[in-house]
């Protein structure tokens, strides 16, 4: 993403004080609850040297508690707080709220979108295929 795109989300985050990068952290979390922080880290291609400090923040602000596994202490279990579930819709709907204001038809935005996932599987999948033939 470039810096205008870091722009609009640190707009569109500011008033729940959320990075983009955090924000990226809350949305896989929302869609799957609780995950280890190893798991986090393959959905979102961070090492955890990356993700622990966002993860330390978002603790911090009160979005995610942090707790060792029972049954495997090496584990890291990431989980929401009450706060994020009950502030998922309000984020959802300001972030959505912002895109209205790029001047894109929702078709059109639709499309787009549509597109850069498509180019993001893409780049997946070269990034998996290059790392195994170890180019």
């Amino acid at each position: 993403m470039n810096n205008s795109g870091n722009k609009y989300y640190a707009y569109a985050l500011a008033p729940f004080h959320l990075t983009y990068p955090q924000f990226i952290v809350m949305l896989t979390l929302w869609e799957h609850q609780t995950l280890t922080v190893n798991d986090l880290g393959h959905y979102l291609f961070l090492d955890s040297g990356t993700l622990t400090p966002l993860l330390k923040r978002l603790e911090k602000d009160g979005w995610v508690t942090r707790q060792r596994d029972k049954v495997d202490e090496r584990r890291v279990l990431v989980s929401l707080t009450p706060k994020a579930n009950e502030q998922r819709d309000a984020v959802y709907k300001h972030v959505n709220g912002c895109v209205s204001h790029l001047d894109f038809t929702p078709e059109r935005y639709d499309t787009l979108r549509s597109e850069m996932l498509e180019v993001t599987d893409h780049l997946t999948k070269f990034t998996q295929e290059a790392k195994q033939l170890d180019l």
